[in-house]
């Protein structure tokens, strides 16, 4: 099995592109995470940007 590439601040998937700057290196952060634990990468993805939203909303608080 081909391991996917970690995602970094210039290399991301097309879902994360309008995010903040912030929420997606969150979001990058926790995508790697979950790639690590062996997650496909579109599931990792979609927890990955909730989470980062999620992270920020709390944030704010």
């Amino acid at each position: 099995m081909i391991k996917p590439l970690p995602w970094d601040e210039n290399y991301y998937p097309r879902s994360m592109a309008n995010l903040p700057f912030d929420i997606r290196a969150k979001a990058i952060e926790i995508a790697n995470a979950l790639l690590e634990e062996g997650y496909d990468e579109g599931r990792a993805i979609r927890i990955a940007i909730a989470k980062a939203r999620e992270w920020a909303a709390n944030r704010e608080r």
